[in-house]
């Protein structure tokens, strides 16, 4: 059995089910007064990020924790990377320590796949490069599973710099495996080039399709992995892709507003939006540490026989 989360693409729907079904078994604890269980006591567990990180880092690090789980955190800043050691050094002195789980994020796109290649314990992909970030992907579901019930034949427009998006990617392939219908908005200059691979519809017309979403999903504009102008300015940007009052109130009644943050409010999403009762913003957080504790649980419980392809 494969033992690593690297992307949603590896995932079959009963693996995706598998996973959201133990998210939500967990998410009792967390209204428990005591809110920690010895199920990976005398595990380790290295949080290796390369990138700046608020909400994946820390929630990666309460999962483990609140499962007992010894916790060591690492920083490319302040490290021998700093001095020019390789990611495969890292990852040898890392293995030398007895990790038993390597929580990635890098900014190269395929770094957690050769990390896997280097390391006997489970790597889970917390983001890399342009690529994926499959543990978002599976909270994102998780949030939309508690608001509207089954995904299957739920519609989910994704908007804003798919481009750039690891989330918009993972989210993709996700979403279509438990049977939910994705259309990504975006202006041709922050799309991909090879979007005929993805298992969804493609507009550039945000208000065309907002009459048919359960669930619209707001990507941040990535400025700092900008090195052209994507598109004329922000009020332009702001205007034709944001998700303003007005937008708001055209989405169908029970519809939903997510964002994977940090957001940038007053451009793709207006403060009175992100703060409505339609926005989840603040459940996704919190249902992050949830399904990440899941997601360890299963990497490294040795519960369950057998998980998939890479989980």
């Amino acid at each position: 059995m494969n033992r690593h989360l690297l992307s949603t693409a590896d995932l079959s729907r009963e693996d995706a089910l598998l996973i959201l079904d133990t998210a939500e078994e967990l998410s009792r604890v967390s209204g428990r007064s005591i809110k920690k269980l010895p199920t990976l006591r005398g595990r380790t567990v290295v949080n290796l990020f390369f990138e700046d990180s608020t909400r994946t880092r820390i929630s990666f690090e309460a999962a483990a924790k609140r499962l007992s789980a010894d916790v060591i955190n690492f920083s490319a800043k302040g490290s021998s990377v700093s001095k020019g050691e390789s990611l495969k050094d890292t990852a040898l002195t890392l293995q030398a320590m007895g990790a038993d789980a390597v929580v990635v994020r890098h900014g190269a796109s395929g770094a957690p796949h050769r990390l896997a290649n280097w390391v006997d314990g489970s790597v889970v992909n917390a983001g890399d490069g342009t690529h994926e970030h499959p543990t978002q992907a599976l909270l994102d579901a998780f949030t939309m599973r508690r608001r509207l019930g089954e995904l299957d034949g739920r519609r989910v427009t994704i908007v804003g710099d798919v481009l750039h998006s690891r989330v918009a990617r993972s989210n993709v392939h996700l979403l279509h495996t438990l049977g939910a219908e994705v259309t990504l908005v975006a202006p041709p200059t922050l799309l991909p080039v090879a979007m005929g691979e993805w298992p969804c519809e493609v507009s550039y017309d945000f208000d065309s399709v907002l009459a048919k979403s359960d669930v619209v999903m707001m990507l941040r504009v990535q400025h700092e992995r900008m090195n052209a102008s994507y598109f004329p300015s922000a009020r332009e940007y702001s205007r034709r892709y944001g998700l303003d009052p007005d937008r708001l109130g055209r989405m169908p009644e029970g519809a939903i507003v997510m964002h994977p943050g940090p957001m940038n409010r007053g451009m793709e999403i207006a403060a009175e939006v992100a703060d409505s009762a339609r926005s989840t913003i603040v459940e996704q957080v919190t249902n992050g540490v949830t399904v990440r504790m899941a997601v360890l649980y299963l990497l490294l419980s040795g519960s369950e026989p057998a998980i998939g392809g890479n989980l």
